[in-house]
């Protein structure tokens, strides 16, 4: 097993149908199902628009703080497992709010995971919730408002994402402005299933530090030489990519021809309890794809949005590993 490090991970969306079920329980709450078996026929998704339903309807179980908490220690334990050293965590508090939940339940119920995580299991939890396409600009500026004020606790960023399709980019600039003004990172979601033109909106208005996703870069060689030429790491999540419809199949992906143009690229789950994956499997994915361990190790060390001290103790561990040891890969 080798460190790895992941920057994209819905903590919402790491739950094992097994403990969503008990979740639900705890809190009174009607899933959509209520086995394991049938949780899993509902994560066959028609398109991105149905896997956004699925992942609303389910997620509504998380309620309470020690709901969050759970959440965040339940994954660091299972992705140390496979390898995890460094994790940075998204959560959307804004939908919890919008359903009577509190912002400070929210956010401390996290935080109160990301310290434990790290306590128990050993790997450095960050937080970096998300703005979901379609909030107002008040809900918006909360969540900024929010993430900045739990900055001492590990939150270090905030993302965008849900209806790229419907919602584009620039609108939500104000709101990524006041937290580039907070020192926050800028962490969108782009060019998952919209071209170009959305990781372009993502750069300029948004000032991106890092894409989520970004694949769709490929339709575009000037923006390709752009990410290259500035060192924007992108988020890639293979078996997500290929569950969710945004491709056909995991030979098609964009990711070998992303990596040739000199492009970043970071290795991560995005919802693997949703999208039946483990950290192993998708670094193992983009390993068929014929992407080199140490590179996406060492593209997730560049993309965090760690302190420095963090970075130096990361560094250190992977230029320590010795990754000539590491096997080949299983898919082929």
């Amino acid at each position: 097993m080798y460190p790895k490090i992941e920057l994209h991970v819905h903590l919402e969306g790491t739950v094992r149908a097994a403990t969503l079920l008990e979740i639900a329980r705890r809190n009174d709450y009607a899933l959509p199902a209520d086995t394991v078996e049938r949780l899993a026929s509902l994560y066959e998704y028609r398109d991105f628009e149905h896997f956004i339903q699925v992942w609303i309807l389910t997620t509504n179980a998380l309620q309470t703080a020690v709901d969050f908490r759970q959440v965040v220690v339940d994954y660091a334990a299972e992705a140390a497992a496979h390898g995890a050293v460094y994790i940075e965590g998204i959560f959307s508090p804004a939908e919890r709010v919008a359903r009577g939940v509190d912002w400070d339940e929210i956010f401390s119920g996290y935080c109160d995971g990301a310290r434990e995580a790290e306590e128990l299991h050993g790997v450095t939890v960050r937080l970096t919730p998300d703005i979901y396409r379609g909030a107002s600009d008040e809900a918006a500026e909360s969540v900024v408002r929010h993430s900045s004020a739990y900055r001492e606790r590990g939150v270090v960023g905030v993302g965008l994402g849900g209806l790229e399709a419907q919602f584009p980019p620039e609108p939500y600039a104000p709101a990524f402005e006041l937290a580039k003004a907070e020192g926050l990172g800028s962490v969108p979601h782009a060019g998952e299933v919209v071209g170009p033109e959305s990781i372009r909106g993502a750069l300029h208005a948004l000032q991106a530090d890092r894409i989520r996703h970004g694949i769709r870069a490929v339709e575009d060689p000037d923006l390709l030489a752009e990410l290259a030429e500035r060192q924007i790491v992108l988020d890639v999540s293979p078996v997500s990519n290929v569950r969710t419809g945004a491709v056909a199949s995991l030979v098609e992906h964009p990711l070998p021809k992303l990596v040739e143009a000199g492009v970043l690229c970071s290795i991560s789950t995005d919802d693997p309890a949703m999208f039946d994956t483990d950290l192993t499997r998708d670094y193992e994915a983009a390993r068929s794809l014929g992407v080199d361990p140490r590179a996406a190790f060492e593209a997730g060390l560049a993309g965090a949005l760690c302190d420095e001290a963090t970075r130096d103790r990361l560094r250190e561990l992977g230029n320590s590993f010795d990754w000539a040891k590491v096997p080949e890969p299983e898919l082929v």
